[in-house]
Parts: C-alpha cells; structure tokens; sequence
C-alpha cells in the first residue's frame, strides 16, 4: 500500500510540472484570428411564375412531392435509414467478434460525407438536407441525456469510495499518463490544425481529456461477454473504469468551463457554482430522494409518482448545468448517480428509457457524428501524420500508464496487460467528448475526423489485445507446467 501511495504521489507531482511547463510555453505560440465568414447577399430575383391548375394524376403527385419535403415526414425517414443502416452493420461486426457499437459508428460514418456524399450526393442531400440537421442534433443530445442518466445510476459512489483501493492508484495513472501526453501533443497540432480564435489553453486541455477518457459501458459489455465480470480482474477493471469515468467527467466540465468563459475569473466562477451544485445533487437532493423511495419501495414496485420524480430530477439537473455552462450531459450523469441504488428502483427506471435510448435515439447520434466526420480533409500526408501521433499518445498513454500502474500495485504481467487493454477501449464516451468540443469550436473539422478515427480505432483493437495477452499467457501456463513435468 504504501508503494501505491508513494508511485501516485510522484505521478501526481510529475504531472502537474509537466503539465505546467507544456501550457506555459504553449500559451506563447500565436493564435489565429477569427475571420468572420461574410454570407454572400443574394439577388432578389423578380421572376413572375404562372401558376398551372393540376389535375388528377398530376395533382395527386405533386401532393406526394410535398409530403415527402415536410419536416416530419423528412425525419421519420431519416430514422428509418439511420436505423437500418446500424442493424446491419452491427450485425456484421459482431458476426466479426466486435462490439455492436463500433458497427453503429462505421454505420454512422458511411452515412456521412466520407462515404455516402461522396459516391451519392444527389441521395445524400435528398435524405440530409442542411435544413434538417438541427432537429437530428436535438434528438441525439436528447437520447444522449438519458444514456448519460442510465450510466450515472450504474455507477454508486458509496461502493467507490469504500471498495475503491488499489483501483484508485491505476484509475489516476490512466488518467494523468495520457492527459500529459495528450496536452504535449497539442502542442505540436496547434499551429497547423488549432481551430481559429481559440487559445491554447482550451485546444490543450481538450485533446489531453480526449485521450484520456475510457468507455465504461463498451468495457463493461466486454466483460460481461468474456464472463470475467466475477473474476478479480474484471471487478478490478469495472472499478478503475467507473472511478475513470468520475474523474473524467469533472476534469471535462472545468474544461468547458474554461473554454466556454473565455477568461480565467468567469471560469472559476462557473466551477464555483458547479462544485455548489454538485453538493447540493449529494448532500440534499440525493438524501431526500433515497427517503422518498425507501417509503414507496416499502409498498410496492417504485411507483408513476417517484418514476416521474427521477424524470424530472435527470430534467432540471440537465437544465442547470447547462445553464451554469459545464453542458446539460454532466448534469443527466449526475442525475444518475444520485438515484437510490435499489435494484427494483434501476430496473423500473432502466426498462422505461433504455431500449428508446440505445435502440433509436442512440444510433441518431452516431450518424450525426458521421455527418460532421470529413475524412476527405485528411488528404495530406501532414494529417495523417498528426493522425499516426494521435494513434501513438492515445495508445501509449492509456495502454502503457494502465499497465504499468496495475503492476506497481501488485498484478501480474498478464491481470496488468488486460488491464491495459480494456481501459484504451473508447468507444461512445469518446464520441460524446470529441462532439461537445466540435460544438464548442475547440476542435477543428480535420483534428475531429483524426479523434473519431482515433475512437474507432481503440475500441476496434480491445478484443485482437485481450486475445493476443490471453494466449501469450496460456503459453506461459503451457511451458510452466511442461517445466514442471520435466
């Protein structure tokens, strides 16, 4: 124990040298000016049009043609593709030995203008006009909110904070390793690929949390599928995950904070009123739930009034957080965290908006990614060489930080490289960052393409990794006992 406190402190204090040698010769590089885009005036062109009465058959179709252009119409289609397209490519990834999510990415991508605009723009731009793509986003955050809702109440702080231990020590290790890197890589991508009118300190921060996140339910998922959900590797890893998942969630709301501020005392003002609003979530409102729920559970199954209550706690934590400026998903996870942890409560909860969420609403957000992911700007070697860098942090740090801190504490070389390998998977959690910073101008067009690929590329090589240290430690066994025979 006391060489897992001694490695942490020394990462702890390594990193924040690092980290502020790197910003302080980061914030001396020139920014881009913002240039405003000016929208070309258009011509009012006075062209008389005579109307024709139609008729009949003629009538009939141009009704047809309007129907097909109304909103309503317009996004049930776009569903009904987005839909279709993620079955099938879900169904051919798992047929592959992957996870069904990295088939809903790839979907999403080929949907977008890497694939599907490129080799059929007249059926691209009939199916994704500009016109539409604000009602898919607000469906997508929405469908996110309540995916974030469902990850926060599998998560109990109680459990963390008393069963936490040596997941702790590897839980910062795989955070701070790769956050360091991540920032000394923005250091290099900033004057080629930093997004006009936006400071280093943002743009740095933003590709250190990047890297840094791990995809607690693609992880989980894995396990389940591996049955190692009981072993003491598994525990360990969902217990690193979900401490993984906590930290990186605050570190990315003082982020956004930062960068939406603009400046240094309205930064710390928005992080005052989120710690206030993060204790009050806690201390107040989470106590006073647990009551009303311990009585209604008492009687029977939780209840409409309480499963309404939960809707609009996940409602107006999400309305407050992105009011004080840290995005509304922050406060639909913490809405999560703080439900009462009762199985028949997060069961009830869970069957209500689970399937919508991850079924329809979740695969919107995914194409919606592809739709803003332009592989076509990566056509210099320049970018692919900053994409091979991004590779090489993304991997190095989280894979190598994991597995070297698993050791320091006590795990084998094998439990160490599994570790490693299942904290590097990303997945849709990366997504979810890589999109707030595209929202919020951090990310440039062409750094966002390299991150998605980046996500798809991790989350791609979990399942090879974890088959490769599986036989390089069935090996191991192998020539131990043929030693032993001899």
């Amino acid at each position: 124990m006391k060489r897992s406190l001694l490695f942490t402190f020394i990462l702890v204090v390594l990193f924040g040298v690092g980290l502020w040698q790197i910003i302080g010769a980061g914030m001396q590089l020139p920014m881009k000016p913002k240039v405003e885009q000016v929208q070309p005036v258009l011509q009012d062109q006075n062209v008389s049009k005579v109307a024709v009465p139609l008729t009949g058959i003629s009538q009939a179709f141009s009704q047809f043609k309007e129907n097909i252009k109304h909103p309503l119409s317009l996004l049930l289609l776009q569903i009904l593709v987005i839909i279709i397209t993620s079955r099938i490519f879900s169904a051919l990834l798992s047929r592959l030995g992957q996870q069904a999510v990295i088939g809903e990415i790839i979907a999403g991508i080929v949907l977008g203008p890497s694939v599907l605009k490129f080799f059929f723009p007249h059926f691209f731009h009939f199916i994704f006009p500009p016109d539409s793509l604000n009602t898919l986003l607000f469906l997508s955050q929405i469908g996110l909110a309540f995916f974030m809702f469902i990850i926060g109440m599998d998560l109990d702080i109680d459990v963390i904070v008393s069963k936490a231990g040596d997941a702790l020590t590897v839980s910062i290790a795989s955070i701070l390793v790769p956050f360091l890197l991540g920032v000394g890589l923005a250091y290099y991508l900033y004057p080629s690929f930093g997004p006009q009118g936006v400071g280093f300190l943002a743009f740095s921060l933003f590709i250190g949390i990047s890297v840094s996140i791990t995809a607690f339910p693609v992880l989980a998922r894995i396990l389940q599928e591996r049955g190692m959900t009981k072993t003491p590797i598994g525990s360990m890893a969902i217990m690193s995950a979900a401490i993984n998942d906590l930290m990186a969630w605050c570190i990315l709301a003082a982020v956004i904070a930062i960068a939406k501020a603009g400046g240094i005392a309205s930064a710390l003002f928005t992080i005052i009123l989120a710690v206030l609003f993060v204790v009050t979530m806690l201390f107040v409102v989470r106590p006073i739930l647990q009551r009303i729920s311990a009585d209604q559970l008492k009687k029977h199954e939780p209840g409409k009034v309480v499963i309404s209550i939960a809707f609009f706690i996940l409602l107006a934590s999400a309305y407050t957080t992105e009011l004080i400026g840290i995005h509304a998903l922050f406060g639909a996870f913490l809405a999560g965290v703080i439900m009462p942890h009762n199985f028949n409560f997060r069961q009830k909860i869970t069957e209500k908006i689970e399937d919508v969420s991850v079924l329809v609403l979740l695969p919107i957000f995914f194409a919606f990614t592809g739709l803003r992911t332009q592989m076509g700007l990566l056509n210099e070697s320049e970018a692919w060489a900053a994409f091979g860098f991004i590779m090489l942090v993304a991997v190095s740090g989280k894979f190598v930080g994991t597995t070297i801190s698993a050791k320091v504490v006590g795990q084998s070389w094998g439990n160490s490289l599994t570790l490693g390998a299942l904290m590097n998977t990303r997945g849709l959690m990366e997504l979810i960052v890589l999109n707030i910073g595209y929202d919020l101008g951090i990310l440039s067009p062409e750094v966002f393409a390299m991150m998605v690929l980046m996500a798809l590329a991790t989350t791609f090589m979990t399942g090879p990794i974890l088959n490769l240290v599986d036989w390089i430690n069935n090996r191991a066994v192998k020539n131990g006992e043929l030693k032993v025979k001899n």
